[in-house]
């Protein structure tokens, strides 16, 4: 068995550490139907940031989460399906009085998903503190992900802050930062609130990623290009801006831009796409892939989120992805 300073020795840091929301999906076994007369649901480890790190890990990755829950039969689930999609726990603590919160959705397809969060009067994944934090860990993950959502309440916009300062203070030339913009207007007051926090996010962000409301939320700009190029211009060394049905458009500060159209794909639920999206954008740049390549398996991976009901537990493997590429479709 090597030891740590043996040259051929596991690297032991994180390949992606997460940090942002948690909670139980409870979503309809039925689509097309309203969410009074569903009858029947399955409950599915859910979260933004949970789900990024399950999909990394689908994909080989060694991955972990911060984030908090209520010491709730539910909490208890979540860290089973953790432990169960590989990914570490031992970031995911309890918030004495906390509810685990839950999530519940309407599947319309293609394009129709109402979600409803239970999360009052405050989500334990939002109770997160600074000094809560293992800041060795943060700066030595390779990849640290983080999302707007964390910065919507303190302390958890103290806690998200911190962290982010820590990683820009002492990570490595190598170490990427992944703001996810993750707007989710229930959340906030207004749009006005939350781009001053996105700004000071983004300055301490090597990559941004969100879709068009989200990147309008932290730029202004709603137009593709123009949008990515303030994204830049706020810090940030790569943006990525995700156009559902147009596709995705990726644009570097060094100049090299990729537009991949989407992978044709009939739509079941279309929530969970993005989180995939997320893991397997992660994936393609520990691989050192070109943008290019990234994007499409990204996209590809998204794709087949969006054709299967739940989130989490749809994360697809590498062979999937690849089987996707190769056919030109999800099928």
């Amino acid at each position: 068995m090597h030891g740590v300073g043996s040259p051929n020795a596991p690297d032991p840091r994180f390949d992606v550490l997460t940090m942002g929301r948690i909670g139980v999906d409870l979503y309809p076994l039925q689509t097309g139907v309203p969410l009074a007369e569903v009858t029947t649901f399955g409950k599915f480890l859910g979260g933004s940031a949970t789900n990024v790190a399950v999909a990394a890990s689908r994909l080989g990755r060694r991955t972990a989460v911060i984030t908090r829950t209520g010491p709730d039969a539910f909490g208890a689930y979540l860290h089973r399906a953790l432990r169960e999609f590989g990914v570490d726990d031992r970031w995911v603590t309890p918030v004495d009085g906390g509810q685990t919160p839950v999530t519940f959705c309407e599947v319309f397809p293609p394009d129709d998903f109402p979600l409803y969060f239970y999360r009052r009067p405050k989500a334990p994944d939002l109770e997160i503190h600074p000094h809560d934090l293992d800041l060795a860990a943060v700066a030595d993950a390779r990849v640290f992900w983080m999302t707007g959502t964390g910065l919507s309440e303190e302390p958890s916009r103290a806690a998200t802050l911190a962290a982010l300062a820590h990683r820009t203070r002492t990570a490595g030339p190598d170490a990427v930062t992944v703001f996810d913009l993750d707007w989710r207007p229930m959340f906030w007051t207004d749009p006005a609130t939350a781009r001053p926090l996105y700004e000071r996010a983004l300055r301490h962000a090597t990559v941004a990623v969100g879709n068009l409301d989200e990147v309008e939320v932290a730029t202004g700009e709603r137009d593709p290009r123009t949008a990515a190029e303030a994204l830049l211009a706020a810090g940030a060394a790569l943006a990525v801006v995700k156009q559902g049905p147009e596709g995705v458009l990726a644009l570097a500060a060094d100049g090299e831009c990729a537009e991949v159209p989407p992978l044709p794909v009939t739509v079941l639920n279309g929530l969970g796409a993005g989180d995939a999206f997320g893991g397997a954008l992660c994936h393609g740049l520990l691989s050192g892939w070109d943008l290019e390549r990234t994007m499409r398996y990204a996209n590809a991976a998204g794709a087949i989120v969006a054709s299967r009901l739940e989130c989490s537990s749809a994360m697809p493997v590498p062979a999937e992805i690849e089987a996707a590429l190769t056919a030109g479709e999800v099928r």
